[in-house]
């Protein structure tokens, strides 16, 4: 089996609804169009609709034709990334400086497919949450959602999510049980000093100077600081200072991220970027301010239900197609902070193009839209049988 064969039927459908999405991207938090399309469609299909979590994000909820029983969330990502798209393909964003350059189209696509099928089927015994997530690209989709009462309201007993490949073979399912994707801090480090002249150094603080001492010292904290056996990565990715040749400036910041797996080891390099900062305020006799902001939980898949998860889309693309033995990833999901309140899974699925995502020249193959609804649906099927 390739695709459920009802899901089949509507694939043009899925394509043309992926395009709309692509030449529409909205970022972060501005999911209004893509909200509404989702909404109208849900509605079409019969599906109860609720708005109002995470400012834009969707629910909608089902119940099967087998009457009462557990409930299962199927989550979706909807948000854009701020970059510009160099696909040259017909239906290329039309919105300067945004792009659905990670896929996210596809995932909306996706489950709304599923979401289709189901709700024409209702094959199923129990309730079907649908989650449409806004902003996850490192904006806090999932817990804007979760704060405002996502599984309160509508409480599941487990959950599941999925994202796009290119960089593995068309419908090549890969999961890792367990920890499988990092946790990641985003920081900003600001420095204050004393400008002078550039030609008389010896009346300033120099803020770059000290900035990029911080830097070189910063790189030494895995290194030095964190067991070998723990992957973790440090990296400043911007540096931002002055404004003329000949003007020492007072103030630099610089800006980066980590990644871990492990929520002790967050900790130490957290508590090392403010022993280090406190001490080179001291030596340099100048004020510097780190800002650490934990954006992404460590994901943990629970290994149980990604086991149900692979033999669902082992019924979808072959048993020879699915894998449990997925590397480290040490990107970072925030499908992460709802599995830490539900248990659940996180697969990928692989699709051709070969360019990777996050770049301006990605393409999603269309290829992937059915197999991923129909993925999504075979888990429902399975886990709620009637």
């Amino acid at each position: 089996m390739s695709v459920l064969p009802k899901i089949a039927s509507f694939t043009d459908d899925l394509i043309a609804m992926r395009h709309d999405f692509h030449a529409h991207p909205e970022i972060g938090f501005e999911e209004e169009r893509t909200s509404e399309i989702v909404a109208k469609c849900l509605a079409e299909w019969g599906i109860e609709v609720h708005r109002g979590f995470g400012k834009t994000g969707v629910v909608g909820v089902l119940e099967g034709s087998g009457g009462s029983g557990r409930t299962i969330g199927l989550r979706a990502d909807m948000d854009a990334l701020p970059m510009d798209e160099q696909t040259n393909l017909p239906f290329s964003s039309t919105a300067p400086g945004k792009f659905h350059g990670c896929g996210h189209d596809g995932h909306t696509t996706m489950l709304l497919g599923a979401a289709r099928y189901l709700s024409e089927t209702r094959n199923f015994k129990g309730k079907v949450v649908f989650i449409f997530q806004p902003a996850e690209e490192g904006l806090g989709g999932a817990r804007a959602m979760l704060v405002d009462g996502l599984f309160e309201k509508h409480p599941c007993d487990e959950i599941y999510g999925m994202h796009n490949n290119p960089l593995a073979a068309p419908n090549k399912v890969g999961l890792r049980p367990g920890v499988a994707m990092a946790g990641a801090t985003f920081f900003d480090i600001v420095i204050e000093g004393r400008g002078s002249h550039g030609a008389a150094p010896h009346h300033s603080r120099d803020a770059v100077l000290i900035a990029t001492a911080l830097v070189q010292s910063l790189q030494s904290i895995v290194s030095r600081n964190v067991e070998p056996i723990q992957p973790a990565v440090l990296s400043v990715t911007q540096i931002h200072s002055g404004s003329a040749y000949n003007v020492i400036p007072e103030k630099a910041v610089l800006s980066g991220t980590i990644r871990y797996f492990d929520d002790g080891v967050k900790e130490l390099i957290h508590t090392r970027i403010r022993e280090m900062c406190a001490g080179f305020a001291v030596s340099y006799g100048v004020e510097v301010t780190p800002d650490l902001r934990p954006i992404f939980s460590v994901l943990r898949n629970d290994p149980d239900l990604s086991a149900a998860y692979l033999e669902a889309a082992a019924d979808i693309v072959g048993a020879e197609n699915v894998s449990d033995q997925s590397a480290l990833v040490p990107a970072s999901e925030d499908f992460a902070d709802m599995l830490n309140v539900v248990p659940g899974a996180y697969c990928t699925v692989g699709h051709a193009g070969g360019i990777p995502v996050h770049n301006p020249g990605f393409v999603l193959d269309d290829a992937i839209l059915p197999v991923g609804a129909s993925i999504y649906a075979r888990i429902i099927e399975r886990r709620l049988a009637i």
